[in-house]
């Protein structure tokens, strides 16, 4: 099932759609834990703290959940959705961590419109990612399988992770040295 003609532009469409979309809902995300008073349920899509892996998630979940509105519509019309778009979630945090820690290790600390810059180009790379996946030869059930099973790992990791973080470098909070949930919320 190749990508042309119109069902080819339903899918540019959709995937640039996408990075608005995601960028967005990721912004919203940044603040939506503490705009919640604390609620915990909203730790699984919002940043708790200022750690990078609370930045990831704020770039992977939208990706995520706009990845399940999108599938009823191209899902079926595309080859490889699922390892598509699980290679393009798997993209964005990549290519956060790649970008981040490369200028800041030569810069020696970060600049927030800097930042913010490489949240959008980790988005904009996911998707394009996604659309090229679409195009290639159909990879029929082990693509399913290996796409489903990478989505799955990296959801779970996302849920538990803000939950139960290791106490290394990327869950650590740059302004309190703490870890996960402040405990000033309930």
């Amino acid at each position: 099932m190749m990508p042309v003609g119109r069902t080819g532009n339903l899918q540019r469409t959709w995937e640039l759609a996408g990075i608005a979309v995601i960028f967005l809902v990721g912004s919203l995300f940044h603040f939506i834990f503490e705009l919640s008073g604390g609620w915990r349920p909203v730790a699984l899509i919002g940043a708790v703290n200022e750690s990078v892996w609370e930045h990831l998630k704020i770039a992977f979940m939208p990706a995520f959940l706009y990845t399940l509105i999108e599938y009823p519509f191209i899902g079926k019309r595309v080859n490889n959705f699922w390892l598509a778009k699980s290679l393009g979630l798997l993209a964005i945090p990549l290519t956060i961590v790649v970008l981040f820690y490369g200028y800041t290790a030569v810069l020696g600390h970060h600049y927030l419109p800097v930042d913010i810059f490489i949240f959008l180009a980790a988005i904009v790379a996911g998707q394009l990612l996604s659309w090229r996946v679409f195009s290639v030869p159909d990879e029929g059930l082990y693509g399913r399988i290996f796409g489903a099973i990478l989505l799955a790992a990296m959801v779970a990791a996302f849920s538990l992770l803000t939950y139960y973080p290791p106490h290394i470098f990327l869950f650590r909070n740059p302004l309190t040295n703490g870890y996960g949930i402040p405990y000033n919320f309930p």
